[in-house]
C-alpha cells in the first residue's frame, strides 16, 4: 500500500497536477490538505472518474483536508476533526479506516496551523492544536493498529531538515517550542517515516514561491507521515515526488509517499 501526503494549495487550481500524479504514481491512499474549498466545490467527479473514493472536510477559501483511497479500497470510520476542542471550527483534520485483504490501515490527513506570527493567538492556537494532536493520537496508538498520521505538521524538525536554519530560528516552524511538542508526539510512539529509510540532509518538501527558493533549492521539510509500531513494521520504502515542484503553476508543497506491505 502507497500512502501519499500532499498540501496541494487549492485543489481546484492544482487538479490537473493532481489527476496527472494520480494517474503515473497510483498510490492507494492521497492525503490532501490546504484545499481551500467547501465539501460542495471539491471536485469530486474528476477524482472517482480517477479511480478514487473521497471523503473531504473542507472549509470556504481556507484550510481544508480530504482522504482519497483508489477503488477497490473503502474508507470507513470517518472522523472529521480533531476531537478536543468543539469550538474549533477549522477544518484541518480528517481520519478513517481503509479496511484491506490482511489488516485495516487507518490514515489520517492534518493540515497543522502555521502559527506565525509568534506571540500571538496564532502561535498559542498551535501548540493548542499539537497537544490535542498528541492526546487523540496517545489513543489512536494503544489501539495497536497499522496507523498512518500524515500531513503537513508545518513542523521544520531538525537542522537537517532546512537549507538556510538561522533564516528561520525565530519562525513558528522552527521554534523550540514547536520542536519539542513534535518531539513529544514522536516520543509516544511514533516513527518518521521518510527518516526511517533515508537520513540524508536536504530531503525538503516545500519551497516558498519567494526570493527564488526552487532554483537554488532552498526548502524545508514540513511533510511528514508517522507511523504506529505496527505501521513501522510494515515500511518498505519512503520517497519525496520533488519533480512536481518543477511544474508549471505548482503546489509549493510536494508530495511525500511510504510503502507498506500488509502481506
Amino acid at each position: 500500500m502507497r500512502i501519499t501526503t500532499w498540501n496541494v494549495n487549492s485543489v481546484k487550481q492544482r487538479l490537473a497536477h493532481l489527476l496527472a500524479f494520480l494517474a503515473e504514481a497510483q498510490p492507494d491512499v492521497v492525503c490532501l490538505q490546504e484545499l481551500k474549498c467547501v465539501d460542495d466545490a471539491f471536485p469530486r467527479t474528476e477524482v472517482e472518474e480517477a479511480g478514487y473514493v473521497v471523503a473531504t472536510h473542507g472549509q470556504k477559501a481556507f484550510n481544508g483536508v480530504a482522504l482519497l483511497a483508489r477503488r477497490p479500497l473503502p474508507l470507513q470510520e470517518i472522523r472529521r476533526g480533531l476531537p478536543g476542542d468543539a469550538a474549533d471550527e477549522q477544518a484541518r483534520y480528517i481520519e478513517a479506516v481503509i479496511p484491506t485483504a490482511t489488516v485495516p490501515v487507518r490514515v489520517a490527513s492534518i493540515y497543522l496551523p502555521n502559527g506565525n506570527p509568534v506571540g500571538t493567538p496564532k502561535y498559542d492556537y498551535k501548540l493548542a492544536f499539537m497537544r490535542r494532536l498528541q492526546a487523540h493520537a496517545v489513543s489512536l496508538r494503544a489501539r495497536e493498529e497499522v496507523l498512518v498520521l500524515a500531513g503537513d505538521y508545518n513542523v521544520i524538525p531538525e537542522p537537517e531538515d532546512v537549507a538556510d536554519p538561522a533564516a528561520w530560528v525565530n519562525d513558528a516552524l522552527f521554534l523550540p517550542q514547536t520542536r519539542a511538542a513534535f518531539r513529544s508526539l514522536i516520543n509516544e510512539g511514533f516513527t518518521d517515516g521518510l527518516r526511517a529509510c533515508d537520513g540524508r540532509p536536504g530531503l525538503y518538501s516545500f519551497w516558498d514561491y519567494q526570493a527564488g527558493c526552487w532554483p537554488r533549492n532552498q526548502g524545508i521539510r514540513i511533510d511528514h507521515l508517522l507511523l504506529s509500531p505496527q505501521a513501522l513494521d510494515r515500511l518498505v520504502s519512503a520517497s519525496v515526488q520533488k519533480h512536481l515542484r518543477g511544474l508549471e503553476k505548482p503546489s509549493d508543497h510536494v508530495p511525500v509517499t511510504v510503502e507498506l506491505d500488509l502481506g
